[in-house]
């Protein structure tokens, strides 16, 4: 039987990953220090080394910041030809540590694009970042999570692109939900309430169920200053443009938006996609 050994495993993500690879047949091993580990037939490591020495798979489902420490810490002590699993959502800093691992360790790095309450992984999206053999490294992904689907890109562009997908809008669901919370009157807002409060109100707090730590990450992307300048600058100009009355220059940044969305988007289909959504979820 294969055997995996998943740390930072009471966390969502971690917690996630140890049912998965326990459905799947593979003798699970879980570590964390902050979180209690959940799961029936796991076995508890002590310590973060003792708890890798055996294992054919070392998922790491740890915070960024200490994720190239830990990389450093068990690297050396797993065994000859196993492989190291990391799953952070910035890869800059831990693609160099997994870069300086021993020949003897395969690195696998993906970026899950799903939160702990996806029921399989049929359909998702999981980011697959080279490290050494981009090949081999791929070919080992798709085998232990097969059904998702993948996309390679390297790390520089990986920041990038993750700095729109997710930090933009954590950023942006942060302060909306931030200004919801202190409303006296939430009860008659919600009663007032359409649509779009109503879908934008439960995307805001579905991202708030996310711990503050992977958050914090997650808006702390450096590649994020671009897009969050460019965003505050926008509104500045927005709200610039309608307190001095310049109907025609709101007008214009509106068509434009909606000319450049529509080159590769259907903007009614989207809308008739909203209203399922929000008919799905009032049933």
């Amino acid at each position: 039987m294969k055997t995996v050994t998943v740390i930072g495993a009471g966390g969502q993500m971690g917690q996630w990953f140890v049912k998965y690879f326990s459905d799947i047949g593979f003798d699970v091993t879980g570590f964390d220090t902050e979180n209690k580990i959940q799961g029936k037939g796991i076995i508890q490591s002590d310590s973060l080394v003792g708890g890798i020495l055996k294992a054919d798979y070392v998922v790491l489902c740890t915070p960024t910041r200490r994720t190239p420490e830990i990389i450093r810490l068990i690297a050396k002590e797993m065994k000859r030809g196993t492989y190291l699993i990391e799953i952070s959502s910035e890869k800059s800093k831990v693609v160099s540590s997994l870069l300086k691992m021993p020949a003897k360790i395969n690195p696998i790095c993906i970026h899950p694009m799903f939160g702990p309450g996806a029921r399989s992984i049929k359909g998702q999206n999981i980011i697959s970042i080279p490290i050494k053999d981009a090949k081999k490294e791929l070919s080992v992904a798709k085998e232990l999570f097969d059904g998702a689907n993948f996309i390679t890109i390297d790390a520089v562009e990986h920041d990038k692109k993750i700095a729109v997908i997710l930090g933009l809008t954590h950023l942006i669901n942060l302060v909306f939900a931030n200004i919801v919370s202190k409303d006296e009157k939430i009860s008659l807002t919600e009663k007032m309430s359409g649509t779009t409060f109503r879908v934008q109100k439960t995307l805001a707090e579905s991202i708030m169920t996310e711990s503050p730590e992977l958050i914090e990450t997650i808006i702390a992307n450096p590649e994020i200053r671009r897009v969050a300048e460019e965003f505050w600058k926008d509104i500045g100009k927005l709200l610039t443009a309608v307190q001095e009355s310049k109907t025609e220059e709101v007008i214009d940044y509106i068509k434009t938006c909606q000319a450049r969305l529509s080159a590769n988007t259907d903007l009614e289909a989207s809308y008739k996609r909203l209203t399922k959504m929000v008919n799905a979820v009032e049933k």
